[in-house]
């Protein structure tokens, strides 16, 4: 077993070379600090998304939002009840489409979500830090292309 194991820890693990499960794995180690800080005021991370996706919106659909919080339609709508109930979004119609419905950030959802956008560019900032800027910018190009890429592919 000894030789085994050391092989196998020098050529690596199928899951440390698998761009899925590194993903999944840095998207984790990355984010838990910063989900703590969204449950320690009062939002799911579902909630963040959303409220974060619409801060520099004038309105998004609910599908979209969806797809941006990593939930399902039900879920986001369920969610966005909760908030509108809050006075954090409200619901408008589509200027072009009346058969789309529409939801946008309020002024008291602006102002409680500020803090939490001030932080997490403080915590963008901290983790991107040790890979300098150039390879910072170069890693959310290329994150933005595969995304992309495979949302096309949808």
């Amino acid at each position: 077993m000894g030789a085994r194991a050391d092989t196998t820890a020098a050529e690596g693990t199928f899951v440390d070379d698998y761009l899925a499960a590194l993903l999944a794995r840095a998207s984790h180690l990355i984010s838990a600090e910063f989900h703590r800080i969204v449950q320690a005021g009062g939002f799911s991370v579902g909630e963040w998304r959303i409220l974060a996706t619409l801060t520099d919106s004038p309105g998004r659909s609910v599908g979209e939002l969806a797809r941006v919080a990593l939930n399902k339609q039900p879920t986001v709508t369920r969610m966005v009840d909760r908030m509108e109930a809050r006075g954090f979004v409200e619901r408008i119609a589509h200027a072009s489409d009346r058969r789309v419905t529409l939801v946008r950030i309020t002024p008291a959802g602006q102002e409680v979500v500020a803090g939490l956008l001030t932080q997490a560019k403080a915590h963008e900032t901290r983790v991107l830090e040790p890979l300098g800027a150039g390879h910072a910018a170069e890693l959310k190009t290329m994150l933005r292309r595969i995304i992309e890429l495979n949302e096309a592919a949808d």
